[in-house]
């Protein structure tokens, strides 16, 4: 089912995958950054006196917030570029996901285990449905709303930046406070292989949500 034909007046997304990559690779060595300086503010005055469960929750909380923003640059994403309401739908639920498990969750419980660190595996999809649905559902409004703002200013570039910046900045917040929950409490010795995993958990998951997958479906069926 489409609202509109297929051409919305946008200019055909002219990069491959590498130019994404590497479009996005500073904004996840910034938040990474800035994420690695809250955490050491947080272990330095808190340390190990922070209970177990508030690290829990700081993951939870940024794991929600992560959900919205992946959810809303998705469907942001594909409805610049297609009209198709149920296609937009499915991948704006099945891309933040799936992206957002392996990015909070996935990559740094094995980064964990590669480290040495015994790793507690907990995916918040079986444990807090109604929650991981509530805030998804916000994210793919907000970007449905926001595709149709941008079709009438010309702020898609700056609101990209920024919501992209933000994006990895809470996977990348979500990334660590989910390792520090689940047994790593002693990463500072580790810091520099945690920037790594992080960099791979942030990087990779979130380029192809916020870009490759929502393109390469808003693409399907049209004329090359």
């Amino acid at each position: 089912m489409d609202i509109s034909n297929n051409n919305v007046g946008h200019k055909e997304h002219k990069h491959g995958l590498y130019d994404e990559f590497i479009c996005h690779f500073p904004y996840a060595v910034f938040s990474i950054t800035l994420g690695i300086i809250i955490l050491t503010f947080i272990s330095t005055f808190a340390g190990r006196s922070l209970a177990h469960q508030a690290y829990y929750s700081l993951f939870h909380t940024f794991h929600y917030l992560h959900i919205v923003f992946a959810g809303a640059g998705t469907a942001l994403t594909f409805f610049q570029f297609s009209r198709n309401i149920v296609r937009g739908l499915f991948i704006s639920i099945v891309s933040p996901t799936i992206f957002c498990i392996l990015s909070d969750i996935i990559i740094p419980y094995f980064g964990g285990m590669i480290v040495g660190v015994p790793m507690k595996l907990h995916i918040c999809f079986y444990h807090e449905l109604t929650n991981i649905g509530i805030f998804l559902f916000v994210g793919i409004v907000t970007g449905m709303i926001l595709s149709l703002h941008q079709r009438h200013t010309d702020s898609s570039s700056f609101f990209a930046r920024w919501s992209h910046f933000l994006h990895v900045l809470l996977s990348s917040l979500a990334s660590m406070f989910y390792m520090v929950a689940n047994g790593f409490i002693d990463w500072m010795p580790h810091v520099g292989l945690v920037f790594v995993i992080l960099m791979v958990a942030v990087l990779l998951p979130c380029t192809f949500s916020d870009v490759v997958v929502p393109i390469s479906f808003a693409r399907l069926g049209k004329e090359k």
